[in-house]
């Protein structure tokens, strides 16, 4: 454990020499020991690591950059409060975020938004992040970008799901144009995954009463009820996501989302029961609370969250 304490101190010390060659060295170094070694992330934090990787996310240097968003995502997984309790450190993520189309490698800002994904575990800093409206409008324009790489957009998509899991995040994910966004993607993007995890935050801002004006705009029950269509061949977990996506929306929306989710058609009904009978507990649950107010017309159903 000593030896490793001291491996960790002279890195880090290498990272405030003048020479960029003994920094990028010692970053490459870091990066090692923090993959490969758990113990040893927690150890390069209480070495005064963090600061120096926080400003080498405004390097002009790829693998600079690179390497300083990996050790800090590598850190996130064991010691998350080392990270948010760095000054500046959001800052300098969102600048990694803000220039994902332009300065910024395509790693390091997949790296930053898994970072902020793994950050975001702790329900605690949910509300942190989700206040940093810059951070979250890079994330959604990473999402909106043709021509984003795929890891980039699933760690953006993991990033906003963590953020809309603190409830009143969800109605300045909708103000930053989220809704249409997620909803864009699930009619044009077919890419393995992607589906999946933009109808997982769907289904979360669905449940603020913000969202009910916002689906409407996009035909987003419609776009929902289709999903659940046995035709469309969606999978399981799409599903699953539409249910809940929908149940939210009458939940939280007024009269216009309940017509909508009660005049579904048989084969969205078709495509609940699916849910009912073979998905996860959660599913289930969601799918029978669902199939009640479509069957009952939601005459007979509390709406209250």
């Amino acid at each position: 454990m000593e030896v490793k304490r001291m491996t960790a101190r002279l890195l880090v010390t290498k990272l405030g020499s003048v020479s960029e060659v003994t920094r990028s060295e010692a970053l490459a170094e870091l990066r090692l020991m923090t993959k490969h070694d758990a113990e040893s992330r927690l150890i390069v934090a209480e070495a005064g690591a963090i600061p120096y990787l926080e400003e080498t996310l405004y390097s002009s240097s790829h693998d600079s950059q690179d390497n300083a968003a990996a050790i800090l995502l590598n850190i996130s997984i064991s010691s998350r409060a080392a990270l948010m309790s760095t000054r500046g450190l959001l800052d300098a993520i969102s600048h990694v975020l803000r220039h994902h189309a332009t300065n910024s490698s395509p790693f390091a800002v997949q790296s930053s938004a898994a970072t902020l994904h793994s950050l975001l575990v702790d329900d605690s800093y949910r509300p942190l992040i989700g206040a940093k409206r810059d951070i979250v409008y890079s994330l959604i324009e990473i999402i909106k970008r043709p021509n984003s790489p795929p890891r980039s957009v699933k760690d953006a998509l993991k990033a906003l799901f963590g953020i809309a899991l603190f409830p009143p995040n969800r109605a300045s994910l909708i103000g930053l144009g989220a809704v249409a966004a997620l909803f864009s993607m699930v009619l044009k993007d077919g890419r393995v995954g992607i589906l999946e995890d933009a109808t997982a935050v769907i289904a979360q801002i669905a449940g603020c009463e913000e969202s009910e004006r916002e689906f409407w705009k996009v035909s987003g029950a419609k776009v929902l009820v289709d999903l659940l269509d046995v035709g469309t061949g969606s999978s399981e977990r799409i599903k699953e996501n539409a249910v809940g996506a929908l149940l939210n929306l009458v939940r939280c929306g007024g009269g216009g989302a309940v017509k909508e989710v009660t005049g579904m058609g048989p084969g969205a009904v078709e495509g609940i029961r699916d849910v009912v009978e073979n998905g996860s507990a959660k599913g289930r649950s969601k799918g029978i609370a669902l199939l009640k107010i479509v069957e009952s017309g939601a005459k007979e159903w509390d709406f209250a969250v």
